[in-house]
């Protein structure tokens, strides 16, 4: 048995923050919270559950490729310069980043393979990579099969297109997808082969935009049949609001209900253009949306209802999405942002700083298939984090609650310790198990030198990127 003695630790909204107070833990778990625990300049550390990155697709960097300012639509096909070299060492990174900042678990929802490895030998080097780093993994092997390069006709872009150019852009993106049935048995083999305490492997059609209900509908009977979670995109972009309106004229949403995926198992990101009535069916059916702040922002996606999403009793999440404010995957700055963003109006208040970071953690949990609520409590999984109060109230001036420091000053500069199902990952900003800096600089070089394989791309692009700009704008008619 380990026992960890802070000045503060935030065990839940129920408990509260507990001065002085030891945790004890063993075999993964907390067996006891006490108080009186003796304190010194050593222990002046404020102990909260673990964070959960709740969305992100392992993408360690995008603005090195030139993706800045631009809207999803055309950022999403720029990613194609990030494709990743090596699918351990992305994998690795992004993760390791995010444990680096607090998070005991993460979602990967992987839209970008490397092309490498068969998908089932990728998603087992994704595996290692968490386990190297030492945090939970869920798994969701991203599937489309339709509208490629815009909701509607490719054809509408790519006739506008030099006949060099159509054939790169072409050859890139427009490939055959999978059946229905063989999307599912990939993600049974992935299951088979990684699928554990720490890893839950999920179903991630990316977005009904880019999905044919015949998939969907093949997705959501299999996941009421295994139980698996499913997570997805969904309605992220203007653009994607105004062709969901066009295709399922009776709603979208409705449409996910009738063929059963909207169900507690399903998590959905972004959701910045839902309707009030679709946030209704969303926190009937227990789903979870995960927001993305810093994303938002940097693809111009606009500004989601989260507040009005909480009142209607759903379940709210904070996911990275591989774009935090300043691109190093800080958890706890996105906290932040969610709840200075999202968290109130004047005297009025969303939800309490305490209270948003209880609902955060068990939501984002839920989301990724880990075990409990993350409470600090007995019983619960040993998943925490040791924050720095000296740095975090650096003035020292007059006793401040410390929570209320973490939402004003926190970022990942003040993490000490993060412990995960009961080991220490990471210390002083040192993971344990892998070496990020060196990870870092391995990576760098091999997109380096990965660029070449891209001119083609690069020659077409700002074509293609006038063509998408314009099919958007007037919604096909290139």
């Amino acid at each position: 048995m380990e026992v960890l003695s802070a000045t503060h630790v935030f065990t839940s909204t129920d408990r509260g923050l507990v001065p002085q107070a030891s945790i004890a833990y063993a075999n993964g778990l907390i067996t006891e919270v006490s108080t009186g625990a003796v304190t010194s300049p050593q222990t002046n550390h404020l102990v909260i559950p673990a964070l959960v990155n709740a969305h992100d697709h392992a993408r360690p960097s995008m603005t090195s490729f030139g993706a800045s300012g631009m809207p999803l639509e055309s950022w999403i096909l720029r990613s194609a310069f990030g494709t990743p070299p090596d699918a351990y060492l992305a994998a690795a990174v992004s993760l390791a980043r995010s444990a680096r900042a607090g998070c005991s678990g993460a979602m990967l929802h992987y839209t970008r393979p490397s092309g490498k490895l068969q998908i089932v030998d990728e998603a087992i080097a994704i595996g290692k990579a968490a386990r190297d780093v030492g945090i939970r993994l869920a798994f969701a092997l991203a599937v489309r099969d339709q509208n490629p390069l815009v909701y509607g006709d490719s054809g509408d872009v790519l006739s506008v297109l030099s006949d060099d150019d159509r054939r790169t852009i072409h050859d890139l993106f427009i490939r055959p997808s999978p059946p229905p049935s063989e999307y599912l048995d990939r993600v049974d083999a992935i299951h088979a082969a990684i699928a554990g305490p720490m890893i839950d492997v999920q179903y991630g059609p990316a977005g009904v935009q880019w999905c044919s209900p015949a998939l969907l509908e093949a997705i959501a009977e299999r996941s009421a049949a295994t139980g698996r979670r499913i997570h997805m995109h969904l309605l992220e972009t203007i653009y994607q609001r105004q062709w969901a309106d066009r295709a399922f004229p009776g709603g979208v949403v409705c449409f996910l209900k009738d063929i059963g995926l909207l169900s507690e198992r399903l998590t959905v990101a972004h959701c910045i253009h839902a309707r009030p009535d679709e946030l209704d069916m969303i926190a009937e059916a227990g789903a979870t949306i995960v927001t993305n702040f810093s994303s938002n922002l940097h693809l111009h996606s606009g500004f989601p209802p989260i507040a009005d999403a909480h009142h209607r009793g759903c379940r709210v999440a904070v996911g990275i999405d591989g774009v935090a404010l300043d691109e190093d995957d800080d958890a706890i700055r996105e906290m932040r942002l969610v709840q200075m963003g999202h968290g109130g109006m004047g005297f009025e208040r969303t939800w309490s700083r305490e209270e948003f970071l209880s609902l955060a953690v068990c939501n984002g949990r839920k989301s990724i298939g880990a075990p409990g609520k993350g409470a600090l409590a007995a019983g619960e999984a040993a998943d925490f984090v040791v924050l720095d109060i000296g740095q975090l109230d650096r003035d020292a001036i007059m006793p401040v609650n410390p929570i209320d420091m973490l939402f004003a000053r926190g970022n990942s500069s003040c993490v000490r310790e993060v412990i995960v199902n009961g080991r220490t990952i990471c210390r002083d900003n040192k993971l344990a198990g892998v070496d990020l800096n060196a990870m870092e600089t391995e990576i760098r070089a091999m997109y380096r030198a990965s660029v070449p394989q891209f001119k083609a791309l690069e020659r077409a692009w700002k074509p293609l990127e006038t063509a998408l700009a314009h099919w958007f704008r007037h919604q096909g008619c290139c």
